[in-house]
């Protein structure tokens, strides 16, 4: 009985000074973790004052996203010998000048991505992999600051694809106006004067005019997370079917060191493009007959991409 009351004691004992010590220990990281906040706050509001200062600031930073499967004798599906491939990565890469009177930001955004399926079974089915998402997109800003939020400015932007149909159709926008910028990372674009040109073999659909454009662009940096956000449209004076706007997602989350996840997502609406499309799988022979596409009676559906994978910060 003395031998079963003293192992009682001891277990207790030993149970005591366990939850001790992990009371102890949840404590001490607390005061830890505070003492850590307080440097890291006061790092934060160095590097907010390194920011003010005029110079140069240069990034970038990625998602690369990609999956393989194969598939033999899967029955219950259409196709069940084949195999598959996706493969997509973006890049946004910015180099900005600020000084006291004037500022330029320079951006490119690249989205690439290729997809394979190969029929086993259907020895005319290719195994190749073809395009998939193919998006380009540059432009320089310049402004003369008239205040501290204000500036007259001038902007280029092209943007193109790359691997498939290059320039063909292609978009130089080149106007002046002003440039609004509110909070640091935050450049607002309004160009009342801008002209779109728009190279391509199809002079049919595709037509430069003159118009308006307008630039939201917003590139920020919380702790492990990168974010960038930039909407583009121009309105045509001309007609609105010659009017689109792209806008553009991108989120990198650092996990470890600079790999991290990844997600960018875009949105696009192109009257013109949408005609082009609906103009090229347009068969005049087909029966019953088909109506012929025009900007009166063309689906302009919004156009829609998506990548999501790792993320590596340079």
């Amino acid at each position: 009985m003395k031998k079963l009351i003293v192992l009682s004691a001891f277990f207790i004992g030993v149970v005591s000074m366990n939850a001790q010590t992990k009371e102890e220990l949840k404590t001490e990281k607390a005061e830890k973790q505070a003492e850590a906040n307080k440097f890291q706050a006061e790092a934060d509001a160095i590097q907010t004052k390194i920011d003010a200062l005029p110079g140069w600031r240069k990034g970038a930073f990625g998602t690369i996203g990609g999956s393989y499967s194969e598939f033999t004798n899967w029955y219950s599906q259409g196709s069940p010998n084949n195999t598959s491939a996706n493969l997509g990565f973006t890049v946004n890469a910015f180099a900005n000048l600020k000084q006291d009177d004037f500022f330029s930001r320079n951006a490119l955004n690249v989205n690439l991505g290729w997809v394979k399926l190969d029929d086993k079974d259907d020895p005319t089915d290719s195994d190749k992999f073809r395009e998939a998402t193919d998006v380009f997109n540059i432009s320089s800003l310049y402004g003369r600051n008239i205040t501290k939020t204000f500036a007259v400015s001038g902007l280029a932007e092209y943007r193109t694809t790359l691997l498939d149909n290059f320039n063909d159709p292609g978009y130089l926008d080149v106007g002046v106006g002003g440039t609004w910028n509110p909070i640091e990372n935050l450049f607002v674009v309004i160009h009342p004067l801008n002209y779109n040109f728009v190279f391509a073999e199809n002079d049919a659909v595709f037509e430069s005019s003159l118009g308006a454009k307008i630039v939201a662009d917003y590139t920020a940096k919380f702790g492990k997370v990168n974010f960038k956000s930039n909407f583009s449209t121009f309105r045509s004076y001309d007609s609105s079917d010659l009017s689109n706007f792209t806008w553009t997602n991108s989120f990198g989350y650092t996990l470890w060191k600079k790999i991290g996840v990844g997600f960018d997502f875009g949105l696009r609406s192109n009257k013109q493009e949408a005609l082009s499309y609906a103009l090229g799988q347009y068969d005049p022979m087909a029966i019953p007959l088909q109506v012929v596409p025009t900007f009166d009676n063309v689906d302009n559906k919004l156009q829609t991409y998506w990548v999501l994978g790792l993320s590596y910060n340079l």
